[in-house]
């Protein structure tokens, strides 16, 4: 049995957390979560101003291939997904079967349900789950789950490459 390490958790959960962001971005682009007119403040935005952050800051962009992109957005969105990512590596490398059950599905349902249905909700930062449309809903669980069997195969790869790299067991193809 291989020690915890917290090093190797960060690394593969950093990892995770980065791709699974961009696979939640492409998913949101194919079934986009809000209206044009919700997503004028979205949700991190929002968020943020709820903590006292100026709009001015809030909806910062960048521009590319001549389109503004939410560069405090993306802070946010990459932010939660590395967080949750490195959390799950985390649940990952102790084994802790249970909440890493099928690719971690479940858990992924678990984080929209109690953020977009709960949590935000009651923090009024989006509206309540009977307010949200049907598509709303259809996106982010299905995102979630996209989101989270991203971070589970990732963090997977990831910790087992670094646990053998650990104990010298990855043979380099060029001596062989």
């Amino acid at each position: 049995m291989t020690k915890f390490s917290w090093k190797n958790v960060l690394i593969a959960g950093t990892a995770a957390g980065v791709i699974s962001g961009l696979v939640k971005l492409g998913w949101e682009n194919i079934l986009p979560p809000r209206t044009p007119e919700r997503n004028k403040t979205n949700p991190p935005q929002k968020l943020l101003e709820q903590m006292g952050v100026p709009a001015k800051l809030t909806h910062a962009t960048y521009t590319y291939s001549g389109k503004k992109l939410p560069w405090v957005s993306y802070l946010v969105h990459f932010g939660f997904s590395i967080s949750f990512a490195t959390a799950y590596a985390a649940l990952l490398e102790k084994k802790v079967k249970w909440l890493t059950v099928d690719q971690g599905v479940p858990f992924g349902l678990a984080v929209w349900i109690a953020f977009h249905l709960v949590i935000m909700p009651l923090m009024k930062t989006v509206p309540s789950p009977k307010d949200q449309p049907l598509e709303e809903h259809i996106s982010e669980a299905l995102g979630h789950i996209a989101w989270m069997w991203t971070n589970n195969e990732i963090a997977e790869i990831v910790l087992k490459q670094l646990g053998q790299r650990k104990k010298g067991c990855l043979s380099n193809p060029v001596d062989e």
